[in-house]
């Protein structure tokens, strides 16, 4: 079993960004990266759901990351959400699957991301036309 550590990720300017436990709770984990204001926390929930009857095993992994600016209000400053972005991933299993099939699917799924099809579709919203 892994443990509830710090998860570091690199983001695209290649800057550290260090995920720090926050709950574990009915079967979700959250990780969150702070700047100390709560509404401009970066978060990754991993959950690990229940073998279904049929023995299916469910992996999620989600990414909030809150986009925040100082709006003032009454001549008061304060951060407000303009906007964020959400990514979500999901690997179902099947009970009979080995570690090797898990692991490939998941090298799949990374190395998806880094193909040049996927950075085009989510970096710059092109389509493979």
């Amino acid at each position: 079993m892994a443990a509830f550590a710090p998860v570091v990720i690199k983001d695209a300017l290649d800057v550290d960004h260090t995920f720090a436990p926050r709950n574990l709770e009915g079967g979700i984990a959250t990780f969150v990266n702070s700047t100390g204001v709560p509404i401009s926390d970066k978060k990754i929930t991993l959950s690990m759901g229940k073998p279904t009857a049929s023995g299916r095993r469910k992996v999620t992994l989600k990414l909030a990351l809150p986009i925040t600016q100082d709006v003032v209000v009454g001549g008061v400053s304060k951060p407000t959400v303009v906007r964020s972005i959400f990514v979500s991933m999901e690997f179902q299993f099947e009970s009979t699957s080995t570690q090797e099939e898990r692991a490939d699917s998941h090298a799949f799924a990374y190395k998806l991301l880094a193909d040049n099809v996927a950075l085009r579709a989510i970096d710059y919203v092109e389509g493979p036309w």
